[in-house]
């Protein structure tokens, strides 16, 4: 008996053995980010067992195989569509500055989307404002409406747009719906859904999250976009989810959330549309492509004639495409650099570029909130203070709540702004979206609006970050080791 006891044992920690080694190969065979895959063979080697059961859960991009075999049969259809954008030249940028070929070229060799002038822009910077608007031009939307968001949260303005929501699918308008499941968790149990389904709004919840095929499908990919499109005419997308800050997540202790949208007129529109259009078919395998823009400039006044280059990036998409944009902006900066951005997590690559930014003389200035609704990421983030601190780049910690807004100005002329956080999860995992504008009129508003943050902000020194409590630093060094995760 104690023979058979003892080569039970062995087979066990052969077994064991097999299982680290392979899940260790695996891991670095994948050759990702350096740091990510560091990160994860800590976790399977501090927590063994539960480390390659997360690792199986959460450490692969799978998609599963159904959505898998979809994404990759769209890509050639969608990319035949964006090539016919090339065809109207009154769509063509007459010039794109220093700043903007780059970024142009690259998402164009990319993902074939091209930037087109002939837009109208407007900066929206008050929620409730931003809120109004959309159920006003939902209101007046006559053929279509599709919305794509990671959370709606029910509640205040946020209710107004579902009501005009409804009243839009009631009078025939076509309504398309499309909400994260993780998200909008609240507002799937809320009475919306059905009220919605019952004045025909076709409402899908992306990505549910399922416990029974949770090895089928990693759980935490996001359907991360804020998008509305309303005649395939007027988009909006930006930063802001749809809620109202004074009924969303008020006992979190940071207080109401701070955001914008970019409403859109003209030609890039219908490119917004398509990848509401490619979200939509991702998750339910109907295909809807929108009409192509007019062929016909719009009306010449003020705004008209701004450049926009449309920056998308998920699953199934280009892999790191906004990566590339945002490492592109900043290597060419050569005055000034302001980022805005909720969760600072940048990666070893990232990090390297902000820093030697500021080191060949470039002004940076990184706007950040004071309190964060992520503890993990809050930690992970004062962990890369002293390394930016230390190269001159500026830290504000934004104090009128949670700065939400997500936005890059390069040289006060180019700016990017959307859905993307500094952190791997926006720039390798979700569905995001960028706007990348080469205007000098929008960016000066976008200028005013980062420098109003600044204003009710607190800049960190070195010096007195250096007197933080020293119980802080190891805890800091903990999350950091994580932060290629987060």
């Amino acid at each position: 008996m104690e023979q058979i006891y003892q080569i039970l044992v062995w087979a066990s920690v052969f077994l064991y053995w097999l299982l680290i080694a392979g899940v260790t190969i695996r891991v670095v065979l994948k050759r990702r980010a350096l740091g990510v895959s560091i990160a994860w063979l800590m976790i399977i080697y501090i927590i063994p067992i539960v480390g390659v059961i997360l690792y199986l859960l959460f450490g692969e991009l799978n998609l599963g195989r159904k959505r898998a075999e979809r994404a990759k049969a769209m890509f050639t259809p969608y990319l035949s569509w964006l090539e016919t954008l090339n065809e109207c030249e009154a769509h063509r940028p007459h010039h794109h500055s220093f700043l903007a070929r780059p970024v142009h070229d690259l998402c164009l060799r990319r993902a074939g989307i091209p930037a087109l002038a002939g837009n109208q822009l407007s900066l929206l910077s008050e929620t409730a404002d931003i809120l109004r608007n959309i159920a006003l031009d939902v209101q007046k939307a006559e053929s279509s409406i599709n919305m794509v968001f990671y959370i709606w949260h029910p509640g205040g303005h946020a209710d107004d747009v579902a009501n005009a929501v409804c009243a839009a699918a009631r009078r025939g308008v076509t309504v398309r719906i499309l909400l994260d499941s993780a998200g909008s968790k609240a507002f799937f149990r809320s009475h919306w859904p059905d009220a919605m389904r019952q004045a025909g709004v076709e409402l899908i919840e992306a990505l549910a999250v399922s416990p029974a095929r949770m090895f089928l499908r990693r759980l935490d990919i996001r359907q991360h976009r804020k998008v509305v499109i309303i005649d395939n005419k007027i988009g909006y997308t930006g930063s802001m989810n749809l809620v109202d800050p004074r009924f969303f997540k008020q006992n979190a202790g940071v207080g109401q959330w701070v955001d914008i949208m970019v409403k859109v007129d003209g030609p890039s529109v219908p490119i917004l549309n398509s990848i509401f259009a490619w979200d939509w078919e991702f998750e339910t395998g109907l295909r809807y492509l929108p009409d192509l823009p007019e062929c016909s400039l719009i009306e010449q006044h003020q705004h008209a004639n701004h450049s926009v280059q449309v920056a998308p990036s998920g699953p199934g998409m280009p892999d790191g495409i906004i990566q590339q944009v945002l490492m592109l902006a900043i290597h060419q900066a050569k005055k000034s650099l302001t980022i805005t951005t909720p969760y600072l997590v940048p990666s070893e690559s990232l990090l390297s570029a902000l820093q030697t930014t500021a080191q060949r003389g470039v002004t940076v200035n990184i706007i950040i909130p004071a309190k964060n609704d992520s503890l993990m990421v809050d930690w992970a983030s004062r962990s890369f203070f002293n390394d930016l601190l230390r190269t001159g780049i500026n830290i504000y910690r934004f104090n009128g709540g949670l700065l939400h807004t997500k936005s890059v100005m390069v040289d006060d002329n180019f700016c990017l702004m959307g859905t993307v956080n500094l952190d791997m999860r926006s720039l390798w995992l979700n569905f995001e979206l960028t706007l990348c504008v080469d205007d000098p009129d929008f960016c000066e508003d976008m200028l005013a609006l980062q420098q109003s943050y600044i204003e009710d902000s607190t800049s960190v020194s070195l010096a007195e970050w250096s007197k933080r409590s020293i119980i802080n630093r190891p805890i800091e060094q903990f999350f950091y080791m994580f932060s290629p995760l987060l």
